[in-house]
C-alpha cells in the first residue's frame, strides 16, 4: 500500500507555489525599488478596479484582517496614494478608501516596471493553462467552502 505524504498533496503544492510567488514578487519589487510593498501594491490595484471601497470590503479582497489593512492604508495615505473619509453604508458609519491621482500614477508606473516579468511568465505558461489552473483552484475553494466552516 502506497503511503500518503503531506509533501505529495495538492495543499502542499499550493502553499509552496504561493511562497515562491511571494518571494519572486519581493525580489522584483526590491530590484525596481518601486517605493511600496507588495501588500501596498495589492491595495492600489484593488482600488483602481473598485473605486470608493469601504475598508472592510478592501480587507476581504486583499486577504488581510482589518487591523493590517488599516496599517497599510495609513502608510499609503502618508505617501499620498490613498485618501479616506467617513461615509454612511447601511445606516452605519464606514471609512471609504479612494485612490488618489498620485496613487493611480504610482500604480501605472509599477505596472510598467512589472510588465517584462509578466511577459516572461506568459511566454513560459500559456494563458489557457493559467486559466485552467485558476478554474481548478476556484473549484477547490468552492468545495472547501461548502465542506468546511470557512470565515474568509
Amino acid at each position: 500500500m502506497e503511503q500518503y505524504h503531506f509533501t505529495d498533496s495538492i495543499f502542499y503544492q499550493i502553499e509552496l507555489t504561493a511562497k515562491y510567488c511571494r518571494l519572486l514578487g519581493q525580489q522584483i519589487f526590491e530590484r525596481y525599488n518601486v517605493g511600496v510593498t507588495i501588500e501596498e501594491y495589492s491595495v492600489l490595484d484593488v482600488l483602481i478596479c473598485n473605486p470608493k471601497m469601504c475598508q472592510r470590503d478592501l480587507a476581504k479582497l486583499i486577504l488581510k484582517d482589518r487591523a493590517n489593512t488599516g496599517k497599510l492604508l495609513d502608510s499609503l495615505e502618508k505617501k499620498g496614494f490613498v485618501s479616506r473619509h467617513l461615509s454612511i453604508k447601511n445606516n452605519r458609519p464606514v471609512k471609504i478608501v479612494e485612490l488618489t491621482e498620485e496613487g493611480a500614477e504610482k500604480l501605472k508606473d509599477i505596472n510598467e516596471k512589472l510588465e517584462p516579468n509578466t511577459k516572461l511568465i506568459k511566454e513560459k505558461i500559456a494563458n489557457s493553462d493559467i486559466a485552467k489552473v485558476s478554474g481548478l483552484l476556484k473549484e477547490l475553494r468552492e468545495f472547501l467552502n461548502d465542506t468546511l466552516e470557512v470565515n474568509i
